[in-house]
């Protein structure tokens, strides 16, 4: 039986924090203010692009702001974030750039927020990445314990400036590091010059994250099908040129993340990089991968983690093929595709039958470690805000649940359990 008093303690794994842009002026290196006002000019100008490209819905954004005009000051005023986290019962929260993805009123200096990409200006991308990372320093020191702030990393510049800022963020008290999800015409992920950095950053202890964000919009012209269908694609792009040239063999205690961008590809991604690895006919004439010394999956288990924001339903079906411990749920507060401020009641409609142990581990357990939040702490908060089991409709009798899931959990990564055919001399099928 599963303590049914006893609160969970809940982490967001992805939120979203950003002074209102025109505010990050103090935190700038004064050389470049004449470069930010001439951003700061361009404003209307994006927005107006914005809206007729349909990335942003003027009827939507009003409504939006109207409705919500108290809790998204949360965005930078630490106590009305306060007051919106205990709102949501969520005790800690990872904390990504951009407050406002409406209308794009929170952005990082220079477009450096969840705009992240290879192209930018080095010095220009630099410089606002460090705007944002002291201020974001200031606002996490607000209440440390509940805040891991994630630092902006422009990584495709020079690299000796990148592992300095590694430094300089970890000083600041920062847990994480966001790179951009696209390197555009720099060198890839797999390329070695980028070895001082994982090692920077396993050292440091600080995951390194991609989120959903950049794209090659100019590509989509008005067809923003396109950019929805694959904006996940981009931040998960990483994820195979890294494992792939052996990043996490080189670097065993790096630990990587995806976030905002779902985990329902994941099963199929990792069954198709396992078969290849352990023998199906198809990788048989492809060249050895000699970087690696295990399956991909044990990679995943111990490097890699899914921030997987709005988990949905099919995902948590998924969950013992992607790994439960390798689940993190985030609420993407304040953001209008996320939970807020309706997140107790979300909470309730997709892990009602989930077994209480594993919803444990997904809302907050997992995260906790993957970011090195203090536990005893974040618990004392929990006590005072999160949700019972039975808040989220869970029973005390968890035979039933544990019974109804049994099936799926022992079949789990059905090509490594005997529920699949095996690799060798089977061919492709």
């Amino acid at each position: 039986m599963t303590d049914m008093t006893d609160p969970y303690l809940i982490i967001s794994s992805d939120s979203h924090a950003g002074l209102p842009t025109e505010e990050y002026r103090p935190y700038l290196d004064t050389r470049f203010h004449r470069d930010f006002d001439e951003f700061l000019g361009q404003r209307e100008s994006r927005r107006a692009e914005m809206t007729r490209l349909g990335i942003r819905n003027e009827t939507f954004a009003t409504k939006w702001f109207e409705e919500h005009e108290e809790g998204l000051r949360g965005g930078w005023d630490a106590a009305q974030r306060a007051k919106e986290l205990d709102g949501d019962g969520v005790a800690g929260e990872v904390v990504f750039p951009d407050a406002d993805a409406v209308d794009s009123r929170t952005a990082a200096p220079f477009g450096v927020g969840l705009g992240l990409s290879g192209d930018q200006d080095p010095d220009l991308g630099m410089a606002g990445a460090q705007a944002h990372n002291r201020w974001l320093a200031d606002f996490c020191a607000h209440d440390p314990k509940r805040h891991c702030g994630v630092a902006l990393l422009p990584i495709t510049g020079d690299v000796g400036r990148v592992v300095g800022e590694i430094h300089r963020a970890k000083e600041a008290g920062l847990g994480a590091l966001m790179i951009p999800a696209m390197w555009v015409d720099k060198a890839p992920y797999h390329d070695r010059r980028y070895d001082p950095v994982w090692a920077a950053a396993a050292e440091a202890r600080m995951p390194v994250i991609t989120h959903s964000g950049a794209a090659p919009r100019h590509e989509y012209g008005d067809h923003l099908g396109i950019y929805v269908s694959e904006v996940t694609w981009w931040p998960a792009r990483p994820l195979w040129f890294m494992l792939w040239s052996g990043v996490f063999e080189r670097h065993p205690g790096l630990r990587f993340g995806i976030a905002e961008s779902g985990c329902w590809w994941l099963p199929n991604l990792l069954w198709f990089m396992d078969r290849l690895y352990l023998g199906s006919h198809g990788g048989k004439k492809l060249s050895p991968f000699a970087e690696l010394k295990r399956p991909p999956h044990e990679y995943l288990d111990r490097n890699i983690f899914i921030c997987a924001t709005n988990t949905k339903r099919r995902e948590l079906a998924q969950r013992y093929e992607i790994g439960v411990d390798n689940i993190l749920w985030g609420s993407d507060f304040p953001h209008p595709e996320g939970t807020w401020p309706r997140t107790r009641e979300w909470l309730r409609s997709t892990f009602h039958d989930i077994p209480i142990g594993e919803t444990r581990r997904m809302l907050g357990q997992s995260a906790a470690e993957v970011f090195g939040f203090d536990v005893p702490a974040l618990t004392e908060v929990a006590r005072r805000i999160g949700p019972l089991p039975s808040d989220l409709g869970q029973n005390a009798n968890q035979a039933p649940v544990e019974a109804s899931w049994r099936r799926s959990r022992e079949t789990g990564r059905h090509w490594l359990t005997g529920f699949d055919f095996p690799y060798v001399g089977v061919g492709d099928d």
